[in-house]
């Protein structure tokens, strides 16, 4: 099916089989028939990896696919002056493009991922051009793009340079979403664009402990930030043409409930909530518990908290259920994480520590501080019996 960009009074559009198409996607491809039931209708992914079932679900549910071609990063010591490597690098990509091309349900490809982290080689730019040029040889038919890490003077003048092949670009922002138009115009650049990362203030952003620990939002905050800054930025800019939210699955970057929209069981917090909202206009009929109070030994999060070896403290915990259903609280112990990444990279999950923490009801608890001395996290879940759930987490440090 033809894809392309036209440009508007306004902006631009990007019109599937000549019908407009507003790009309402999540990043991964876990629970695709949950993202159709709620108003989604695309998927992005990182690679080609099993692209075939990928697409042929897709299908089936009545979604699109913004592909991914992954492309090697300087930061993992791919060399962009090593002209036979990156000649072998786009070879091999023409197999995925010949492999994929003619789906029905390919939406883009997106030519690697964040190739702007932690790079001095601008040549970079020009490997992705030739493979944009080579996808229009080979592909009339979608669109071609490459996913940003932020926005920065340096990257937009490259690629208004040296990437004319791009339909358009993709930026990937968090906690800057809603200021993503007025950067984009402040860089210049004036054509259209997707936003194919975007979700809760990211951990680089946001407040840190005095031990370098950095402070999530609990659930029903990043639930408030994600409706905002979404209705301030991808809904009212006419140049962006959609948007992917990250993530829809579960994975551990800095903690195990930072990024996903779902806890390794699949249950859904509230930001999917209110995804489904964005999405469709309305609200589900069943929704996610709500979270306003947590407290270890009467403190808060950003009271950064230290506590005792051995010694025993009350946790404390307001949660509400929109639809008044019993709630159900579980509590995991977690040594801070020191397996630590960039980009997204994979992280390890810490090893929980059992027998610390004692329910003594849904909004209570008793903590033993662990014996060792060093950084931890106590995390909350509660749960309404729906598959859904509220999540938070402390970081608190032990010392003598």
């Amino acid at each position: 099916m033809q894809v392309e960009i036209v440009q508007t009074a306004d902006g631009y559009q990007l019109l599937r089989g000549g019908s407009p198409y507003f790009i309402k996607g999540a990043g991964g491809t876990n629970y695709m028939d949950r993202l159709a039931a709620y108003g989604g209708n695309s998927v992005r992914t990182w690679s080609t990896n099993n692209g075939q079932a990928i697409l042929d679900e897709a299908q089936r549910l009545g979604l699109t696919v913004t592909m991914g071609i992954n492309m090697a990063r300087e930061r993992h010591g791919f060399d962009y002056n090593d002209t036979a490597a990156v000649a072998e690098q786009r070879e091999r990509i023409r197999g995925e493009i010949l492999q994929y091309r003619n789906h029905p349900a390919l939406l883009a490809w997106g030519i690697g991922n964040e190739l702007n982290l932690e790079y001095t080689n601008p040549k970079v730019w020009d490997a992705v051009n030739e493979v944009a040029e080579m996808i229009h040889e080979l592909d009339t038919s979608h669109l071609v793009t490459t996913m940003l890490a932020g926005i920065n003077q340096r990257e937009i003048d490259y690629i208004k340079a040296r990437c004319p092949a791009l339909d358009l670009i993709s930026v990937q922002v968090y906690g800057g979403l809603a200021a993503v138009p007025e950067r984009l115009k402040t860089t210049g650049w004036d054509k259209a664009y997707m936003v194919t990362e975007w979700g809760p203030t990211g951990h680089w952003e946001g407040p840190q402990t005095p031990w370098k620990a950095s402070v999530e939002e609990t659930s029903s905050e990043k639930a408030a930030v994600y409706k905002s800054r979404y209705e301030a930025s991808i809904l009212k800019d006419e140049k962006c043409v959609g948007s992917y939210v990250f993530l829809w699955g579960q994975k551990q970057e800095r903690t195990p409930t930072w990024y996903g929209l779902f806890t390794e069981a699949g249950e859904e917090n509230e930001v999917v909530d209110v995804m489904h909202y964005l999405w469709s206009g309305k609200w589900p009929e069943n929704r996610a518990p709500h979270l306003s109070v947590f407290r270890i030994d009467g403190k808060e999060v950003l009271d950064f908290i230290y506590l005792s070896p051995g010694n025993t403290y009350d946790v404390v915990i307001q949660a509400t259920d929109p639809d008044n259903d019993q709630l159900i609280t579980r509590w995991e112990l977690l040594p801070e994480s020191t397996d630590l990444k960039t980009g997204g990279d994979r992280e390890s999950r810490p090893a929980a520590i059992p027998g610390r923490v004692h329910g003594a009801a849904v909004d209570r608890a008793t903590l033993a501080a662990p014996e060792q001395t060093g950084a931890y996290r106590l995390f909350v879940y509660v749960s309404d019996g729906h598959n859904n759930v509220a999540t938070a987490n402390i970081p608190f440090f032990v010392k003598n």
